[in-house]
């Protein structure tokens, strides 16, 4: 049984689905702070929320996800620059979903955030899989 559990874990959709969620986690703390703590702009303490967990999800992915390695410099600068490129695109769909639902919509903040993560969370993986991390996966 523990081993059955241990290789459950170790399955690389599972451990994005984690990764994912910590990610998660960690954009709605870095955007609480900002909006409820500091009281930053809705929409602009998303864009910094979104822009830190795209340096996370890069570490956390590369490391816990995919276990990508790789030989030199010039091949890291390309698979983060790609990595970064891609949530970018799906950064569009992050900050544009909350300015629909909140500014245009008036759904909550937190409601509004949590709804467009979903999309944004199986995008991610789509793209890390097939466009960033292709090659990389152990």
């Amino acid at each position: 049984m523990k081993q059955k559990l241990l290789a459950f874990f170790r399955h690389e959709t599972v451990k994005y689905i984690i990764a994912g969620g910590c990610t998660t986690l960690f954009n709605l703390v870095v955007f609480t702070i900002l909006s409820q703590w500091l009281s930053v702009e809705v929409n602009l303490s998303n864009f910094f929320s979104v822009v830190l967990s795209i340096l996370f999800a890069y570490g956390i992915n590369k490391l816990y996800v995919f276990e990508s390695h790789c030989e030199n410099g010039k091949e890291l600068a390309l698979e983060f620059a790609k990595f970064v490129g891609a949530r970018l695109l799906t950064m569009v769909i992050e900050v544009g979903g909350v300015f629909v639902l909140y500014s245009l919509l008036h759904v909550h903040e937190l409601v509004s955030k949590v709804a467009t993560q979903v999309i944004v969370l199986i995008a991610n993986y789509v793209i890390s899989k097939l466009l960033v991390f292709k090659n990389q996966t152990r």
